[in-house]
C-alpha cells in the first residue's frame, strides 16, 4: 500500500467542520483550520490524546470513548505508531517466530532477517539486471557487426 492509501486510512481532516477552510497539519496528529484556528484530529491524534490520560486502556476502551475502531487501533500498533504499555499481560505476536512485541510486526531478530533477505532480493534484482561493460553475455568476442542494406 502506497503512502497517500495509509495516511487515508487514518481519517485524517481535510476540510474544517467550522468553517469548510483548510485543516493543517500541525503535529502528533493535530490538525488546525488556516482560516478559524479550530483543531481537530486524525485517529492517531485521538487515540494518543486518551492514551495518554488513560495509561494502560484496551483497544475496547479507546473504541468506546474516542470512536476508533479496535481494528484501526491493532492497525496503529502493527505500523510502529503506538506502543502496548510496559507490564501488559496483553501483547502482539511477531508475524515470523511469535514471539511477543509491543508494537510492528516483527521482533527486532526477525526484523533484522527480513530486511537482510530484502536487501538480498534488491542486490540479486539489481545484478540481474546490471547492463554494462563485463555484464553482457559472451557472444562473437572481438568481431564486429555490420548492418547490411539494400
Amino acid at each position: 500500500m502506497g503512502n497517500l492509501g495509509a495516511l487515508d486510512m487514518y481519517n485524517i481532516p481535510r476540510v474544517c467542520k467550522e468553517c469548510g477552510g483548510v485543516m493543517v497539519f500541525k503535529g502528533v496528529g493535530e490538525y488546525r483550520c488556516e482560516d478559524c484556528g479550530a483543531v481537530d484530529y486524525d485517529d492517531y491524534g485521538k487515540v494518543r490524546s486518551y492514551i495518554e490520560e488513560h495509561k494502560g486502556a484496551t483497544a475496547a476502551q479507546i473504541e468506546n470513548a474516542v470512536g476508533v475502531s479496535q481494528r484501526t487501533v491493532r492497525r496503529l500498533l502493527k505500523d510502529g505508531r503506538l506502543e502496548i504499555a510496559e507490564g501488559s499481560n496483553v501483547y502482539l505476536r511477531c508475524e515470523l517466530c511469535g514471539k511477543e512485541i509491543r508494537s510492528g510486526q516483527y521482533c527486532p531478530e526477525c526484523e533484522i532477517k527480513v530486511h537482510r533477505n530484502l536487501e538480498a532480493k534488491q542486490r540479486e534484482l539489481m545484478n540481474k539486471n546490471a547492463r554494462g561493460f563485463g555484464f553482457e553475455q559472451k557472444g562473437e568476442e572481438g568481431q564486429k557487426r555490420f548492418r547490411h542494406e539494400e
